[in-house]
């Protein structure tokens, strides 16, 4: 075998680079397990713990801290870990709107409310609609009169073509979103949410959200809907509220003297009032071997000398001064904004001391405090500034709306820089600001630029700043000035983004996930493993140990590209180690047909891997466009499932045909027998004979009784099941301590819903239901989502219940999904046609596999309908319907491209490029029968590891499972009874024409 060495090469470096992506999660799971046990069930404790450990070194070697490996660990989906997913979308109408000063003009707002109707019917580009809607109403009258106004006079000139003025909506459109980007970010991390994950959803106005562990609903959606305030405030120096701080600092140590709790606060920094270090200290090097990793926890002997610390200076136990050791070497105050410097994980301590009545009554009402919105760099200190309220009502000196535009720049040295402009009214008001804090040449004053109550940036004014515009210089990097000028730009956010689409998973469901995937995983691969070894004798080992590799390699590679594993992409995982077993049935069954003939064992295996390669190759190709297309077009679980079949497709593939042939031939070279069979398993299959071809009039009446029945179905049940990703609305999967009557639940339902009947079904045991509701979904007020939980609450009032996970789609969502699915399924037939002509020259080929994958998409639907209401659970048309529908014609396509690939070589054993008649009708049908041993060997495979994932994996995936069931065998009885031999019938009427 010539690349020996290189193959080896390969799979040593993919061994390592795996092996170093998984280190991560082990290194992660020591931590938290020490925590655990440091704690000892004291879960703020534990989170302590963790806190403290996040700038810590824990990798071995490498040096990474805590918060760098947990980033870097297997990312489990919100329905592993439970959570919240959220899209929000930003209102590209209110910012067209507000760009031209929220005209009265009737045919303008007519073209705005016009451009959204047709977004929310499935339209894509919101600016191009709503101007060719102007164009249609307005015909003549030029857009730049609406726009080019005061405040986008530097980007917009009044003589503008409509062109133009596009072109500066879409970039402001555009702005507008990374704003928003920006903003969400910035709420979320100061939620706490651990490992986020945010998305722009590219060619729309959407941002989609994962918060793993997120379970508050409601605060969350306040959090993300709430409009972005912007503010510049004018600071108090430090050195104006050190003497406050001491103040405060006696009168907690007075306060707290009685107060038990606050004097056994064992997780404060163990510093009193000294040096930055000492905050430094507190959070890297704590870590010695004298006694855990969080002051406080398992160290009796030093939680006496901190009580007494904080009752003495409280304040200063959990906030520093920002110190220096000045030139006569006594410390002084550091001048500048900063009033303060405290751990991420002691500012909600600082928080509740400053709330406290006895403290809040000694700070001016002319004071409040704020915290930066990031830490130090390479630190998790936080700084604190005294805001300087100036005005009566209590407003700050200059609002967001002042401002009119900002960039990211660089300054004359070429280092980043942020240029801000103003509009003509807050050009004057800052002018004024700006002249009073550089009115002192020896203490030039600050100015906070605070959103959402979060300072981020206070940088010193040097001069008076007239004419609106201004640099904002300082420490950053591009990455820096690119956020703040984002920040300063979200100040004209025209409306809050609202959220268009939840799904929250309550814990109790995630760990239950994990537990159903983990045992289906399990079972699924052991029953592989068992079934090669059983049926392929010694070579089944071969197969089992690329296997293996395969799952190692699987997982690695997911975890190293920081894809999140949801539980259909462990679905995935196991289905694709269940068909990659199909690329080793197919050179072990070539082997057999080799040794059969007479030849040696290694001539056998030469030549079974070179005949097997065209089909391996052919059948993961069409695999994996399909899983390319599922990834383009699916979004949050069918994505998942997307990425781990595109990746196991090529694992598999170096795993079975490489690595396997690498071990057979180093089993060769010791002279170590290899069998491909067994007394039991070496005659079977043989001289089998189906006449497929003569029998295909029978099957196509088959397939049109099946599809007729359900096509009467669907009209007698009204239509399809379609979940609620499809049509829109609210599902509630709600879990009672007993078993309900759905009819009951409708009844009490109708009523609060606003005499709108739920749908209400059971969802796997008869205690838990599913409940889908479209009551209020066409409301956008922020508070909606609570009002219907509230209704939901009191429908249900008098029983006991959790609500484990809840969906919310809007219309809109529901239409892009439906629009996502259909492009999907037509534009896979469109390539498996183009690749089927392609490859084998003919377009009867390309067409009769087209024509299989429709018909085994009617075949699916057809079961569904007639099974709906049948089965115990529930057989919903939803996102991963679709999934399972385009895995079904991969299937079909798999299957057909090994039946035509033995036709086409058979065709170049004859010399001939095609035959006719009776010939063409023995060539298939030898094709049919020569590969029906690998057919039924590979769907009985797949097929046992679907039934396995169906029975363990959990309600959550069983209609998915279920769908790829059906299709596995409707894939197979497709492959055999109507693609190839419906060859037939266009090759005749070719022939006829």
């Amino acid at each position: 075998m010539q690349g020996k060495g290189f193959i080896k090469f390969i799979a040593i470096v993919l061994a390592i680079v795996c092996a170093y992506a998984l280190s991560f999660t082990l290194v992660a799971s020591k931590v938290e397990k020490d925590a655990k046990n440091a704690a000892k069930g004291d879960l703020a404790k534990e989170k302590a713990y963790l806190d403290s450990m996040s700038t810590v070194k824990v990798y071995p070697v490498v040096g990474f801290t805590y918060q760098e490996v947990k980033a870097k660990e297997i990312n489990l989906g919100l329905d592993l870990k439970g959570g919240m997913n959220v899209t929000m979308e930003i209102s590209l109408a209110e910012l067209v709107k507000s760009l031209a000063g929220n005209p009265t003009d009737a045919n303008f707002n007519k073209a705005v409310q016009n451009a959204q109707i047709q977004l929310n019917a499935g339209g894509k580009d919101y600016i191009k609609i709503f101007v060719d809607e102007f164009e249609k109403l307005s015909p003549g009258v030029k857009l730049a009169d609406y726009f080019s106004n005061q405040d986008n006079a530097s980007q917009l000139k009044p003589s503008a073509s409509n062109s133009d003025v596009e072109s500066f909506l879409e970039k402001e459109a555009t702005s507008a979103i990374d704003r928003s980007f920006t903003v969400l970010r910035s709420r979320i991390d100061g939620f706490g949410v651990v490992s986020p994950n945010m998305q722009k959803q590219e060619g729309s106005n959407r941002i989609l959200i994962e918060m793993p562990g997120v379970q508050d609903k409601e605060r969350i959606a306040k959090l993300l809907q709430g409009s972005a305030e912007l503010q510049f405030w004018q600071v108090y120096q430090v050195q104006e509220v050190a003497p406050l701080l001491e103040n405060i600092n006696k009168i907690l140590a007075a306060t707290l003297k009685t107060d038990a709790p606050a004097t056994k606060d064992t997780t404060a920094a163990p510093a009193a009032g000294g040096k930055l270090a000492g905050l430094e200290k507190a959070a890297t090097k704590d870590t010695t071997a004298k006694g855990g990793k969080l002051a406080g926890l398992g160290k009796k002997d030093t939680s006496a000398v901190k009580a007494e610390l904080i009752k003495s200076n409280p304040l200063y136990a959990v906030l520093n001064l920002p110190i220096y050791q000045g030139e006569n070497g006594q410390q002084q105050l550091m001048p500048g904004a900063v009033v303060g410097m405290s751990l991420q994980k002691d500012t909600a301590k600082v928080n509740a001391y400053l709330k406290l009545p006895e403290v809040a009554a000694s700070i001016p009402s002319t004071m409040k405090f704020m915290w930066s919105v990031k830490p130090r760099e390479g630190s998790k200190i936080f700084e604190l500034y005294a805001i300087k309220v100036v005005s009566a009502d209590g407003k700050p000196d200059l609002g967001g709306e002042a401002i009119s535009d900002s960039r990211a720049d660089f300054d004359q040295k070429g280092k980043p820089e942020v240029t801000m402009y103003m509009t003509s009214e807050g050009s004057a008001k800052w002018k004024k600001i700006t002249a009073e804090a550089a009115a002192d040449q020896n203490n030039k004053k600050s100015i906070a630029i605070v959103l959402d109550n979060q300072v981020y940036s206070a940088p010193t004014v040097q001069n008076e700043i007239a004419g609106g515009v201004s640099s904002i210089t300082g420490n950053f990097t591009q990455a820096d000035t690119k956020d703040l000028s984002n920040i300063l730009k979200a100040g004209k956010l025209p409306a809050p983004a609202r959220i268009a689409g939840s799904y929250v998973v309550g814990p109790t469901l995630g760990a239950q996930a994990i537990h159903d995937g983990l045992i289906s995983f399990v079972i699924a691969f052991i029953v592989i493993l068992i079934f090669m070894a059983l049926y392929y004798h010694r070579a089944g080992w071969v197969a089992n140990f690329a296997l293996l590799i395969n799952l190692f390699f699987i997982i690695g590679i997911l975890v190293s590209l920081g894809a999140v594993l949801t539980l259909p992409g462990i679905a995935g995982i196991v289905l694709t180690i269940g068909l990659s077993v199909d690329a080793n049935i197919l050179i072990f069954e070539r082997v057999r047909e080799e040794l059969a003939h007479g030849k040696n064992t290694a001539t056998a295996i030469k030549e079974g891997f070179k005949h097997a390669m065209p089909s391996i190759i052919d059948s993961n190709v069409t695999l994996f466009i399909l899983g390319a297309i599922l990834y383009v077009f699916g979004s949050g679980p069918v994505q998942g499932f997307a990425t781990t079949l595109c990746i196991g497709i090529l694992s598999s593939l170096f795993a079975a045909v490489a690595i396997s042939r690498v071990v057979f031939e180093s089993l060769l070279n010791r002279k170590i027998d290899v069998s491909f069979d067994n007394s039991i398993t070496r005659n079977a299959f043989k001289n089998i004979s189906f006449n497929f071809v003569g029998r295909r009039k029978i099957y196509y009446v088959i397939s049109t009784i099946i599809i007729i029945a359900g096509i009467g179905m669907y009209f007698k049940n009204g239509g399809l099941n379609l979940g609620v990703d499809f049509k829109g609305g609210r599902t509630y999967l709600v879990h009672f301590d007993k078993a309900v009557n759905t009819e009951d639940l409708k009844a009490k339902l109708n009523p609060v819903f606003g005499n709108e009947t739920p749908e209400v079904k059971t969802a796997g045991e008869d205690s838990q239901v599913k409940i889908t509701t479209t009551f209020h979904i066409e409301d956008q007020d922020i508070k909606t989502d609570k009002v219907v939980e509230d209704a939901l609450n009191k429908g249900l009032a008098g029983s006991k219940y959790e609500i484990v996970s809840s969906q919310k789609v809007t219309p809109i969502i529901a239409s892009d999904i439906v629009n996502g699915a259909f492009y999907a399924v037509l534009i896979s037939c469109l390539f498996m046609f183009i690749y089927i002509v392609v490859r084998f020259k003919k377009w009867q080929y390309g067409l009769g596999a087209v024509i299989a994958l429709f018909h085994d998409v009617l075949m699916v639907l057809s079961f569904y309908t007639i099974l709906d209401g049948i089965m115990p659970f529930s057989l919903e048309i939803g996102q991963d319907f679709i999934a399972a529908i385009l895995t079904v014609m991969g299937y079909t396509m798999t299957e057909t491209v090994v039946v035509f690939d033995r036709i086409r070589e058979k065709l170049k054993e004859s010399g001939k490029e095609d035959l006719h008649g009776e010939a063409r009708n023995n060539l298939i049908n030898f094709a049919l029968n020569s590969t029906l041993s690998r057919t039924i060997l590979t769907s009985l495979t797949v097929f046992f590891v679907l039934l396995v994932i169906f029975i363990f994996g959990g309600d959550s995936i069983r209609g998915f499972i279920f769908a790829l069931l059906i299709g596995r065998i409707i894939g197979t009885y497709s492959s055999l009874c109507i693609s190839t031999p419906i060859v037939i019938d266009l090759g005749s009427s070719a022939e006829k024409k």
